[in-house]
């Protein structure tokens, strides 16, 4: 297999499995908030606050991603 058509297939991956993770990981934690507000509406500022910050570290791990399938398609390091 040529080095370019196995780099094209990485970043495929790297890109669809950096945006899985987080995708999953952003669902349950924002359907636990709503759940923490509902229960305890004195306290949503705070959730709020920790869920934002939460969601930009798991949205980091996608740009990662997209950092490394970029590389592989336009600085490939192996060719």
């Amino acid at each position: 297999m040529d080095i370019q058509a196995a780099s094209v297939i990485a970043a495929a991956l790297a890109i669809g499995l950096a945006a899985i993770g987080p995708g999953i990981g952003q669902g349950n934690a924002s359907g636990q908030a709503v759940a923490g507000i509902a229960r305890q509406p004195e306290a949503e500022g705070k959730i709020r606050g920790t869920l934002l910050l939460t969601l930009a570290f798991m949205e980091s791990l996608t740009i990662y991603g997209l950092v490394v399938a970029l590389v592989l398609l336009f600085a490939n390091p192996f060719v």
